[in-house]
């Protein structure tokens, strides 16, 4: 009698045709056909489907063996899915889910199914899964496709691609930007290089809009940090450019130039794209006598070649600025600004493309293509907006140079011997 009490009390397995009440034939339009042999108390405790199947109000309840045998087709991608649904019913009922879904993919497959068949348990288990694992790119493609239409049951496995509230947004932007402008230490600069791009990231509108929006506080915040920013700057030209003798070694002088070019090379572009770079084109302007001295001084050094590229890189940008209106300089600091950078930009670009590639031909590394061009317009159109005086004396100092090749001032000469030929007339009129 205990034996027997035994054998009744022992937990159902799918597939056991000796204890099974129910056949469930999985079938799909491409001709499978796979029969389960189940058990109709798991079925109707555990699924909807199958509760409804088996119930006594299904309309076909009545005909013969219709409640020993419940087809269900579905498609030939979701048959195994189907498949591990069943298994787990049967899981379920000793609690056993958590180490049974064998991946993101095929948990979602499984979700899919428990789902349109009703398996509240299997859905439950499957979405907690889901919400805690880490996804890869593709898998995370794929549940964005699929989830938003499950329902609000499924919802939580979304909580990690929800839009972040406007404060929190704005928090982790000035902690970034106060972090990206500190000139942390060198065993620091891949996390501040990742800081700075996700930055300009954020506020860049490409397919999507702007994470944020530039407002008042945003901005002044980031030009308080640039402002810090170029004042250790300026710390290091004097540094430079001093005679007194310092702890420091000239090498660690030029690297920390370099990195600190580096730094305002990048806040360049971010203040270039929130529209609040009259500060920091005020500050390069005042420093650009010491910043070439200082960069010529040092040209003994290995990493000259970049360093110079990298001061004509943020200094196109500054010129850019003035050239084209966006800041505005009065007359005297316009020409000087010409004659201090179209000499060095005309020496310099020689050097540059000389040692942009090794003995072998291998590019060391790379200029922007459309560098030396967009400086050479932003000199002409500097040029033509100062006094004409002040035009021919430059001109006549580009064509006696032996660079007159670069930059090609040849548009400037054209318009000035046009206005000058037509002065007289067009000012009397």
């Amino acid at each position: 009698m205990e034996s027997l009490n035994s054998e009744m009390q022992a937990p159902s397995k799918i597939g056991d045709r000796s204890t099974s009440d129910v056949v469930v034939r999985l079938r799909t339009q491409d001709g499978r056909d796979d029969w389960l042999y189940c058990h109709s108390h798991i079925l109707i405790e555990k699924c909807k489907y199958f509760a409804d199947r088996l119930s006594d109000n299904w309309p076909t309840c009545q005909i013969i063996d219709s409640r020993n045998c419940v087809e269900v087709y579905c498609q030939e991608s979701d048959f195994d899915h189907h498949v591990n649904v069943l298994r787990l019913l049967y899981v379920a009922t000793d609690g056993l889910l958590n180490d049974m879904w064998h991946g993101v993919r095929n948990a979602l497959g499984i979700l899919q199914v428990a789902v349109d068949l009703g398996c509240p348990q299997i859905v439950t288990a499957c979405v907690s899964y889901l919400e805690a694992v880490p996804w890869e790119e593709g898998e995370e493609e794929e549940i964005i496709r699929i989830i938003p239409n499950m329902g609000a049951e499924a919802e939580p496995i979304l909580a990690r691609l929800q839009p972040v509230n406007p404060s929190a947004i704005l928090g982790i932007f000035l902690s970034a930007i106060r972090f990206a402008t500190s000139s942390p230490s060198s065993s620091m600069a891949d996390l501040k290089s990742s800081a700075q791009e996700q930055l300009e990231y954020m506020i860049t509108e490409d397919d999507d809009a702007p994470i944020l929006t530039a407002d008042d506080e945003i901005k002044s915040e980031v030009k308080q940090c640039v402002k810090r920013l170029f004042s250790r700057f300026n710390n290091i030209l004097e540094a430079l450019l001093s005679e007194h003798e310092e702890s420091i070694s000239e090498e660690e002088k030029m690297q920390l130039f370099q990195s600190h070019l580096l730094d305002l090379s990048w806040a360049c572009q971010i203040l270039s794209k929130m529209e609040i770079m009259r500060e920091f084109v005020s500050s390069w302007v005042d420093a650009s006598d010491k910043i070439i001295k200082a960069t010529e001084q040092s040209s003994r050094t290995t990493e000259i070649v970049e360093i110079k590229l990298k001061v004509i890189e943020v200094a196109a940008k500054v010129l850019e600025a003035i050239g084209y209106g966006t800041v505005i300089l009065p007359t005297a600091k316009r020409l000087h600004l010409v004659k201090l950078w179209l000499p060095f930009a005309r020496v310099t670009r020689p050097l540059i493309d000389s040692a942009t590639t090794d003995d072998e031909g291998t590019m060391t590394f790379k200029p922007d293509g459309e560098l030396w061009q967009s400086l050479e317009s932003t000199f002409v159109s500097m040029i033509l907006a100062l006094p004409s005086g002040d035009q021919a004396e430059i001109l006549t100092e580009w064509l006696e140079n032996q660079h007159i090749h670069y930059p090609d001032l040849t548009e400037a000469f054209e318009v000035w011997c046009f206005r000058s030929k037509v002065a007289k007339r067009r000012l009397g009129l």
